[in-house]
């Protein structure tokens, strides 16, 4: 049975999930920009499950344990040698191995028996067999801590994608965004200690900051020990968090030392592996600093690189994946970093070159990395094989010797089409100016490759935006990103700006902010449902909305979970808000609303694609949007915890101080929710900061207008719910805020009413008792213009006014108190008084009163709210406390039986009464302080009594049981266990506890005498006590001792703190609690009890009978728009004064200024060892400078001196050598030269060194043997002719001379024309020759014919234009539109053209775009066209002896009215739906081939539009 055979198994359903095709090699297909596509739901990636099943750093659960022992063998395999053959090789301990390398004991039992293979040579594709893999689980090094990392053993041949699975799936790793695949020197280098330095922090920075997955090949030698060591020291000098780097080591099984102690079949949890670099011989160790290995198996022992083809594949698949980041799906980008390296290094930068991977070469670390740097500034003609020779003579001196001829040329060549890609290749240079850092260059690298990257339209720019978003590197965005080179419109930064909300990256929405996002045009109503569909899962908001949605499904009986809406939004803000907030966003009247449609990604389009830009914008126009888009935004990121996105939203907020106050309220309530205490701690340390942000910009309105400031208490905002900033304040309990001397000045001036607050409170009781007073001038009023009025306004004045009517009140109230205490000492008969029925009158209007409170709802919150706000009121408690008791006394009092109970109890409710009047002390400022003492310390007593009765009762319990035997009495009983226990903490103590102070009379014996307690325990002669007084004497001093001293010590101390604390406080809590009663008694009624009834009758003659609505006593304002707007605008104003004050604070602040100093020290002395190298790097640079001059000198003086003796003026006998042999070399490193931008002289893309559509090598021809004229000794390409059965004419498929004598060379050979534009070609050997020179391969290739295979490229453009019909321009030229096409089966975009078959004048590809009926009038579009090319076209299947050749007219409409432009665009809608068609602007940057844009060059220099 063949080994492929074994490996095709079913994959398991859990990974056919995964991975739904089945194959090695993964898809080819380029990346496209349209990939990049906004994500619904963030909670469906895959990165976001695994990274809750992810444990702290590596330990593995049991479940996944089992998860993984069971699947890992199923779908991983390792190879194992089948067949011994001895190999002429020994071991290195002299042993006898097979050509495998393993020893006879290694391999398997039947292996070593002669079977079916007998007598055959070993051949590894079939004496080498896959089977379930037994090396896998945790690794662990020894005497290294506890450092664990993951590994596993798999086979060669396994699928990319199902070693992907298992690295996110079962390892826990989220998806990457960004691959570094690290190459270079397998063996020990030396770097320099600074650059050393630099490449490991900058490494791991950018692996840190953008969430990287480092590649290496997982040894502990050369590139991979430095990788190691830079991630060992990260995580040394960081927090666990932040220490947490992948670093994946691909290695080969093969080569590793000490892998035996990996074999465990059923998994190594952990496998003990030790690092011994002292006797790995030949082999290698792993490196410990490395997070996960993977080890690849061939079943051969020793060789190295058989991992690299795997790496390769798995780089390449990652590299393909798309990653969820923040709502943007982004392909992986992957880039190469090189240190040192040989050979293979070079083949890893070249294929990377070739596969378009960005690679980063670190200058100064040796070898490859430092051939390639120091002729990367070189122009291409200049690399020749000469100079590469040098490089290798100087940088591999070691083993220069090893380097045949063949071996330079394949190197000049490689090395040349590397420095071609300029735009992929990144020198670091130690010092050079803006690439201080490692990161920095390799974030530029990609930047750089992506800038010059193909692209429709803004694609590109899209890309790299999202990019820089998805690494977090907002230093790279505004030096890449943001600058001239693209004008960024507002609407295009949008889609990054939710992903950078999502996210939580408040320095991208800080920059995208200074680009011109506008809040109010970003923020639409899709947006929103959008942002809270994508709430953090840990947050406690989202677990709100779902109680929210479930309650909704229950109550509408339905199966299905509701759609998230922004009314269940406002419900829960409506929670956290409080009840004086209305809600924020109503329910819609319609069930179901449109909702913003977001894109699938992957999709293609055949006509012009829809861009993200057009989706986002898509639900802009139909949407009625809330008035406040910053407030929404901002609830969003607060509800979230999110700090600095918070604070960044607050900053563009109109309405500020409401703002801040409803975030502190918020945060406040969901803290008391939180049950993560250090997320408690943060909310409410947020919380007071935004309390402190509001006070600091009332501050500063009140020192500029106290009136306009006071109006923003009052005002009533629109956009938090119709409330106030004093009100949200006041629900927030912000004690610090309501305590500010504006705010209490406002409360001053609401309780003086129209008085003024100069008058002295006894001018303003004396009125109140002789209100003729009034107009004598005693008391002042505040408006002016009451001064001069009659009677009536000053009586109405002054008796509205809360002062007075607190002071009214309290003279009722000690009325009532000294009336009610007079009835019950004095005058409390069987049949009630005319006192006394003045008293039951007088209760009836406080009841009244109290129900007027209740019922008092001016807001429209309901019976039930205000029921539920009336009882949290503690006086409220009380009040409705002595009124059921008075209720119930009364009740008592009524019936003749009960009168004497009925006075006990209205005796309880006096007290209750007196208790009243600390409520009416709240209002002193020298009273109210102590009675918030005194409730403070009701707590404290109410907890000690705990304490206290835990001794009382043991104490009375024992000393009972002691003294008194079987008392019944249950009176008694309470008494001798807790009555006279408590009496004794106050020192009266029992007479009888010690039996010197005993007196029978003092007690009952039998306890028959219901008013004597029974006596202790005597003897039965002289009635002397019998109990042990030496017992109960120690229980009482130990009594005493613990509650005498102990607890009321204890009581004492907690009095004292407790005092200490709220004295500190106290008057900002009185000045908190005293807005109530200022509150209370500004709206009500102005008659005092019993006169209160007049005033209660009005109100239910106003409200009953007239029916009109209640008036607002609440302190609310409604301003006029205009006013309002002035007002906010004021307020603003002044907010961006206390931000630029806190800043210019900060700065100003000791401690920030001795970090700014620290930190400009450390910029200083890294800009002097910058300008050290920069100053060496100078004196070289005028060197070489002056080294060129003499050069160019010495050039002159040799032609000079051969023409002289050309004319016969001089023999050569005597010329003097002209200069140094290094003064004719040329200049070998140009700082300051810029790269070659012309175009090359020679073909390049026909010398590809992999052939097309095929495993064909070409032979590597460098630039300077191109040409046929040149000598090549060395030259012998492979030969190479494909067989298109699908082709009806082609030429011979062997290259026998026979065959091709038949062709007829420069004429027309029937039907094929082998004419050349060029002219006569040569012919040897019955092959024709390139006109253009070599290019590596014989035969012809994927072409049809030997010689010119002639095309046609019909090149059609027409003016971009507005929709008003003008010409769109740039850099003052006209913008041209081409048309482009996308044949089935391919990914890239092609003119409509392609190769003429014979005997056709329209080639096969173009009559698959045109219906047949326009292929007449198209050709005589061409006919009147312009020809711009005629010749040699540089094409990938060029060959020596096969090319193509091509035509290229020019087919321009320069009115959009024409009639054949309209009648063309008519027949493509109509073509093969299959083709992709699109008019596409034309630039350089467009994705066409190569050659075609060079076409299209040409097309736009005729026609002088932009390119």
């Amino acid at each position: 049975m063949s080994v492929r055979g074994r490996c095709a198994k079913v994959l398991p359903s859990e990974l056919n999930k995964v991975c739904p095709e089945r194959g090695d090699e993964p898809a080819t297909h380029p990346r496209k920009m349209s990939d990049f596509e906004v994500v619904p739901n963030l909670q469906q990636s895959s990165s976001s499950v695994s990274r809750s099943r992810r444990k702290a750093h590596f330990p593995t659960g049991s479940n996944e344990k089992e998860n993984l022992i069971s699947w890992i063998p199923e779908n991983i395999r390792k190879k194992e040698c089948t067949y011994f053959v001895e190999s002429s090789q020994t071991s290195d301990s002299g042993r006898i191995v097979c050509e495998c390398g393993y020893l006879r004991e290694q391999h398997l039992d039947d292996a070593a028996k002669p079977p079916i293979f007998l007598g055959k040579e070993w051949d590894p594709s079939r004496h080498i067999q896959e089977m379930p893999t037994d090396a896998f689980g945790d690794i662990r090094f020894t005497g290294l801590g506890q450092k664990t990392g993951k590994y596993v053993r798999v086979s060669s041949d396994t699928p990319p994608r199902v070693i992907y699975h298992l690295m996110t799936q079962h390892w826990g790793l989220d998806a990457p965004n960004l691959l570094i695949s690290v190459t270079g020197g397998a063996k020990n280098f030396i770097m320099k200690p600074r650059l050393r330095n630099i490449f490991r922090q900058g490494l791991v920075k950018v692996a840190q900051t953008t969430g990287a997955w480092i590649i290496t090949g997982g040894s502990h030698a050369g590139v991979m020990k430095q990788v190691g060591e830079a991630v060992r020291d990260f995580i040394l000098s960081c927090s666990h968090k932040e220490g947490e780097i992948v670093t994946i080591g691909i290695a080969t099984w093969g080569t590793v030392y000490n892998r035996e102690s990996l074999v465990c079949p059923m998994g190594g949890f952990p496998a003990e592996y030790v690092l011994d670099e002292e006797n790995q011989g030949s082999l290698s160790c792993l490196d410990s600093n490395h997070s996960h290995f993977i080890l690849v198996d061939d079943g051969t022992h020793g060789r190295y690189g058989v991992e690299i083809p795997l790496r390769t594949r798995l780089e390449k698949f990652i590299s393909e994946q798309t990653k969820v980041k923040g709502g943007v799906a982004i392909k992986i980008p992957i880039v190469c970093v090189v240190l040192e390296g040989g050979p293979g290094t070079l083949d890893t930068i070249y294929n990377a070159i070739t596969n378009g991977i960005p690679c980063v070469i670190v200058e100064g670390s040796g070898r490859v990395a430092d051939v390639i740097a120091q002729v990367a500034n070189l122009p291409v003609a200049r690399i020749n094989i000469a100079l590469i020779q040098k490089k290798l003579s100087i940088l591999f001196h070691d083993t220069y010797e090893l380097f045949t001829e063949r071996k330079l040329v394949e190197w000049t060549k490689k090395i040349q089409d590397i420095v071609r890609s300029r735009q992929l290749l990144t020198i670091f240079r130690e010092g050079k100016y803006g690439q201080q850092d490692v990161d920095v260059a390799i974030l530029q690298a990609l930047f750089k490759a992506s800038r010059n990257q193909d692209h429709f339209g803004h694609e590109n720019w899209d890309h790299q935006l999202k990019l820089a978003v998805a690494w977090n590197r907002v230093d790279i965005a505004r030096s890449e990103i943001f600058t001239d080179d693209h004008d960024w419109k507002p609407a295009d930064l949008h889609p990054v700006m939710a992903a950078a909300l999502i996210s939580n990256k408040p320095e991208f929405v800080k920059l995208f902010l200074e680009q011109g996002v506008c809040l109010k045009d970003f923020v639409t109503w899709d947006t929103l449902v959008y942002l809270y569909d994508n709430l953090a899962p840990s947050c406690l908001f989202h677990s709100k909305l779902q109680k929210v949605l479930l309650e909704e499904r229950e109550h509408t009986a339905g199966s299905k979970m509701p759609r998230l809406q922004m009314h269940h939004v406002s419900q829960v803000l409506r929670e956290l808000l409080g009840c004086s907030t209305q809600l924020l966003y109503p329910k819609p009247k319609h069930t179901e609303r449109p909702r913003l449609s977001i894109p699938v990604p992957h999709i293609k389009l055949n006509v012009q694609g829809s861009s993200l830009r057009s989706l986002y914008k898509r639900s802009a126009g139909r949407v009625t949007f809330t008035m406040d888009p910053i407030r929404d935004l901002l609830i969003w990121a607060v509800v979230q915890n999110r700090k600095e996105l918070a604070e960044i939203i607050w900053a563009q907020s109109q309405d500020c101080m409401a703002a801040a106050l409803a975030c502190s309220k918020i945060l406040k309530e969901l803290a008391k929710e939180e049950e993560d205490t250090d997320t408690t701690d943060d909310m409410l340390a947020l919380a007071e900061e935004y309390e402190h942000k509001a006070i600091g910009v009332f501050t500063d309105c009140y020192r500029k207008d106290e009136e306009r400031a006071q109006k923003l208490l009052t005002r009533v905002s629109e956009a938090w719910g119709k409330t106030t900033c004093l009100q949200l304040a006041l629900e927030a309990k912000n004690m610090n805020f309501v305590s500010h001397g504006g705010v209490q000045a406002f409360l001053t001036k609401v309780w003086w009413g129209k008085l003024s607050v100069d008058n002295s409170l006894w001018r303003v009781i004396t009125c109140m008792l002789f209100f003729p007073l009034l107009y004598t001038n005693l008391i002042t009023f505040r408006e002016k213009r009451l001064q001069p009025m009659g009677c009536l306004a000053h009586l109405r004045a002054f008796f509205t006014a809360p002062i007075v009517i607190f002071l009214m009140n309290i003279l009722s109230y000690f009325t009532f108190l000294l009336l009610f205490a007079y009835v019950l000492m004095v005058d409390f008969q069987p049949m009630p008084s005319w006192r006394e029925y003045l008293i039951y009158f007088w209760l009836f209007s406080l009841v009244c009163e109290e129900t007027r409170q209740l019922l008092y709802d001016p807001d429209g919150l309901g019976v039930v709210k205000m029921a539920s706000l009336y009882i949290k009121d503690f006086w409220n408690k009380l009040d409705i406390c002595a009124i059921l008791v008075f209720i119930a006394g009364l009740t008592c009092r009524l019936i003749p039986s009960t009168l004497y109970p009925g006075r006990i109890i209205l005796s309880l409710a006096f007290i209750i009464f007196c208790l009243r009047l600390m409520h009416i002390f709240t209002v002193s400022k020298t009273l109210g302080p102590k009675i918030i003492i005194v409730k403070r310390m009701m707590k404290d007593v109410f907890f000690f009594l705990f304490l206290l009765a835990v001794w009382v009762v043991s104490f009375g319990v024992a000393k009972q049981a002691i003294l008194i035997h079987n008392e019944e009495r249950v009176e008694w009983l309470f008494r001798g266990v807790v009555y006279h226990s408590y009496l004794t903490i106050f020192g009266q103590i029992p007479s009888y506890i010690d039996g010197v102070n005993f007196n029978i009379d003092q007690c009952s014996p039998n306890g028959t005498d219901p008013y004597k307690p029974k006596c202790p325990e005597t003897n039965a002669d002289n009635k002397e006590p019998i109990f042990p007084e030496w017992l109960t004497v120690i229980l009482l001093c130990l009594y005493l001792l613990f509650t005498n001293i102990l607890l009321l010590n204890l009581l004492i101390a907690m009095f004292n703190y407790t005092f200490q604390q709220v004295q500190e406080h106290t008057d900002k809590i009185w000045k908190f609690q005293r807005h109530d009663l200022i509150q209370e008694y500004h709206g009500r009624p102005p008659a005092p009890p019993p006169l209160i009834l007049l005033n209660h009758l009005q109100l239910l003659v106003q409200r009953g009978l007239l029916h009109r609505p209640a008036t607002h006593h609440k302190l609310k304002e409604k301003l006029e728009k205009n006013e309002e707007a002035a007002l906010l605008s004021w307020e603003m104003y002044l907010k961006e004064n206390y931000l630029q004050h806190q800043q210019c604070q900060e700065k100003q602040n000791s401690e920030q200024m001795i970090r700014d100093i620290a930190q400009r020290v450390d910029v200083l002395a890294e800009l002097l060892d910058l300008d050290q190298v920069k100053r060496t790097g100078l004196v070289e640079q005028r060197l070489g400078s002056l080294e060129d001059q003499v050069h160019q000198s010495a050039q002159a003086l040799r032609w000079m001196m051969q023409a002289l003796r050309g004319n016969g003026f001089s023999s050569g006998e005597d010329v003097p050598a002209m200069g140094s042999s290094k003064a004719l070399e040329a200049k070998e490193i140009d700082l300051k030269g810029k790269p070659e931008e012309s175009r090359p002289p020679y073909h390049v893309l026909a010398r590809n060194l992999l052939y097309p559509g095929s495993h064909t090598l070409r032979f590597p021809v460098p630039d300077e043997k191109v040409p046929w004229e040149v000598d090549f000794p060395l030259y012998d390409p492979p030969a190479y002719s494909a067989d298109h059965k699908d082709m009806a004419v082609q030429d011979p498929f062997s290259l026998s001379l026979e065959s091709l004598l038949k062709i007829n060379y420069n004429t027309m050979d029937g039907l094929i024309d082998r004419q050349s534009f060029h002219g006569l070609y040569a012919v040897q050997d019955g092959l024709p020759l390139n006109p253009m020179g070599r290019t590596g391969l014989r035969g012809r290739g994927r072409l049809h014919c030997f010689g010119p295979n002639h095309a046609l490229h019909p090149v059609v453009t027409r003016w971009r234009r507005n929709l008003d019909g003008s010409i769109i321009r740039k850099s003052l030229k006209k913008t041209l539109e081409v048309l482009v096409a996308q044949y089935p089966l391919s990914d890239v975009w092609a003119l409509p053209g392609g190769s003429l078959e014979p005997g056709e004048t329209l080639p096969l590809k173009l009559k698959w775009i045109l219906r047949r009926e326009f292929w007449p009038q198209f050709q005589n579009l061409l006919k009147q066209g312009t020809e711009v090319h005629r010749g040699y076209l540089d094409d990938p299947r060029n060959t020596d002896n096969a090319w193509v050749e091509t035509v290229a007219i020019s087919v321009h409409f320069d009115s959009q009215n024409n009639v054949e432009m309209k009648r063309l665009n008519s027949f493509l809608q109509g073509c093969d739906p299959e083709l992709c068609i699109r008019w596409q602007v034309l630039d350089k940057r467009i994705p066409l081939h190569t050659n075609h844009k060079e076409l299209l060059h040409k097309v736009s220099a005729l026609l002088g539009a932009y390119y």
